[in-house]
């Protein structure tokens, strides 16, 4: 009998203070890309933000300095408590900033409503910091603490006894050695922070960017009714009424404050962003569910009352929506989060607040605008016999598949053991060469690839009946085995990760915008669900002594020499550029891009209140018309650093 390995005690790990947010900042932030380098942002500005909210402060400023990695966020509140922390024995600030779980929101004493409730926010953002400074006025005086990686490299100074003012500023620099970039977008920060002044409509934000010397100043009395407008506009779309609906309502007794703006438009799909606190819910929740709970009686209950609705016509509830632009904001003294990112809310209590707050206002809303209701009325039904229409169109050319029934499969699928649709992946293949590589290196009991030929269809400027005749896409629809179109059923889909593989240059992806083309125009549930993914192969190799690293792309590769000559500065670094995946042997295939152990890939998302803009991109860069196109390549030709050609 084999010697059983012995488990003890000393094999347990128990990592004090933040280390564990720098061995595993993904389950703080949601990852080290650029969305979590920008979250470390978003926590130190609600912090800033719940101040206000609460009443003790009216502006924030942030700097993004000059080397576009570095930020300072101040406030006008009431500053950070520097007291000695009656446990801990050290300043508050400190206790703060170094420690998981310390806050002051876990009651609402000090803040009604807040959107950081975890007491994490500020003590992650200081652990994943190579240089953290935080700078408090209160009580007459000016404090100061300097940290890096979270440690305090100095202890609480009072820098000056003759402070004006009070409030809190903070200035970081994310450590480079964590995230992929460091970094920041002045765009993505600018849009961001516009955002916060919406749903604040008494907050003033001052946003200066030093690294094109641009300062912005947000501040907007109109609140989320004027946040509705901008978003309707920036659509470019059609109102089918000109003037929205707006709900404002208070529950001073349990803390809850309802706000919700919306409108119809002819846009083909709904556009709903929602918030807590403050902090965007791109996930939805339960908030939500009761907002379309109440959009779907009201809306129903009018058509009923006014005898509106067409016999043998069945409306369902996303009839009612198809076009909706929506704002809800909603603040709420203790809500549940689900995950430290905020991203979905879990109240159930939500659901009940917003439904039976909204759903009499509209209803009595639209009885008191009979013209406006009737249009939206007529929308609705436009609507479904729109999707009426299409069912029947799609189920003429609708191809019939079965998870279990294997007939009909395409020539060149080498399908996978596995009968189990949870675990089954599907690799669509850039070329005979690729699939062969990918063939042989990947795992046949629940890996299959289907290797394309050249670039296929651009699904937008076609007609459905050639998309439905053209063999590459036919080869899509019949590996996967769930239909196309309205009537998709994701219950006979074949693979619940569907894979797109391809070359690293401008060539692979031309060719992954094509297929993410066709799946959002006729397979769109697939992304909805979350099935569908981008493989990212390497495009380079690098040897530095018996370590081997494998980057990305260009700007992965600088990251990564810059890392071993950090370590070592005399190292030896061995280049090795790819031409393409043909040209990869299998086993090293496997290690990178098809073991799931190792490889990365890209979840294909569509953003909470981003479905008008994605719309509009694909329009635009996919369609017809050729002059979108020639105005973002004039736009933006300044931009390219390097063409592959």
């Amino acid at each position: 009998m084999a010697e059983v390995a012995s488990y003890t005690g000393k094999d347990i790990q128990v990592l004090e203070g933040l280390e564990p947010v720098r061995r595993r900042p993904g389950m703080y932030i949601g990852g080290t890309g650029k969305p979590g380098l920008h979250h470390l942002l978003w926590e130190v500005v609600d912090n800033a933000v719940d101040e206000a909210t609460n009443g003790f402060a009216t502006g924030i400023e942030v700097v993004l300095h000059k080397d576009g990695s570095s930020i300072t966020v101040s406030d006008n509140g009431r500053g950070i408590p520097v007291d000695k922390h009656p446990v801990k024995k050290i300043s508050t600030l400190e206790v703060i900033l170094t420690t998981l779980h310390a806050g002051g929101k876990f009651d609402s004493s000090n803040y009604i409503t807040s959107g950081g409730l975890h007491g994490v926010g500020s003590s992650v953002v200081n652990a994943l910091s190579e240089e953290l400074v935080a700078t408090v006025k209160r009580d007459g005086k000016e404090y100061q603490q300097r940290y890096a990686c979270g440690i305090p490299k100095s202890r609480l100074k009072v820098t000056s006894r003759n402070a004006r003012g009070t409030g809190t500023t903070i200035f970081f620099r994310p450590d480079a050695d964590i995230f992929e970039t460091v970094k920041f977008d002045a765009d993505l920060i600018r849009e961001q922070l516009e955002v916060k002044t919406y749903l604040n409509r008494n907050l003033k934000i001052v946003f200066k960017d030093e690294v094109s010397g641009k300062r912005d100043e947000f501040q907007h009395a109109g609140g989320i009714s004027e946040f509705l407008d901008e978003t309707v506009k920036q659509a470019e779309t059609r109102r089918v009424h000109e003037d929205g609906f707006m709900l404002a309502q208070e529950k001073l007794e349990d803390g809850v404050r309802i706000e919700v703006a919306l409108l119809w438009t002819e846009a083909p799909r709904e556009t709903v962003r929602s918030y807590v606190n403050g902090i965007p819910t791109r996930d939805g929740g339960t908030h939500e569910q009761g907002f379309k709970d109440a959009v779907r009686s009201a809306v129903r209950s009018y058509m009923d009352t006014h005898e509106l609705l067409p016999k043998k016509l069945d409306i369902s509830a996303d009839d009612i929506r198809e076009g909706i632009f929506a704002i809800i904001n909603l603040f709420m003294v203790d809500p549940q989060f689900q995950g430290q990112t905020k991203e979905k809310l879990n109240n159930p209590q939500a659901r009940s607040h917003i439904a039976g707050a909204l759903r009499l206002e509209l209803e009595q809303w639209l009885i008191n605008h009979p013209t406006t209701g009737d249009a939206i009325a007529a929308r609705v039904i436009q609507a479904a016999r729109a999707r009426q229409a299409s069912r029947a169109a799609i189920r003429a050319v609708r191809r019939k598949a079965s998870i279990s029934h294997r007939l009909n499969l395409p020539g060149k699928l080498a399908d996978c053991s596995s009968t189990d649709p949870s675990e089954c992946e599907l690799f669509i293949v850039e070329g005979d060469s690729a699939g062969g590589s990918a063939k042989q290196g990947r795992d046949r009991k629940y890996q299959a690839v289907l290797p394309l030929r050249g670039k296929v269809l651009n699904a937008e400027q076609a007609s459905l009946k050639k998309v439905a005749d053209n063999k590459e896409l036919s080869n899509v629809v019949q590996a996967l085995g769930c239909g196309l179109g309205d009537h998709i059923d994701l219950n006979r889909l074949r693979y619940h990760k569907i894979i797109l593989l391809m070359d690293a240059d401008s060539d692979g992806h031309h060719i992954a915008t094509l297929l993410l083309t066709f799946l959002y125009r006729y397979m769109k549930p697939l992304i909805n669900e979350g099935f569908v993914y981008i493989a990212q192969p390497p495009l380079y190799r690098l040897d530095a002594g018996k370590e081997t690293y494998w980057a990305l792309d260009e700007g992965d590769k600088d990251r990564i020499v810059k890392s071993i000559k950090r370590k070592r500065s005399n190292a030896r670094i061995e280049l090795q550029r790819f031409k393409g995946l043909g040209e990869m042997m299998p086993k090293t295939l496997k290690a990178t891009t098809l073991d799931p152990r190792h490889r990365r890939l890209l979840q294909v998302t569509i953003p909470k209140g981003e479905q008008a803009k994605t719309e509009n991109v694909i329009r635009e860069l996919m369609g017809r018309d050729a002059s979108a196109r020639y105005t973002f390549i004039m736009q933006h030709a300044a931009e390219v650093e390097m063409l592959d050609v």
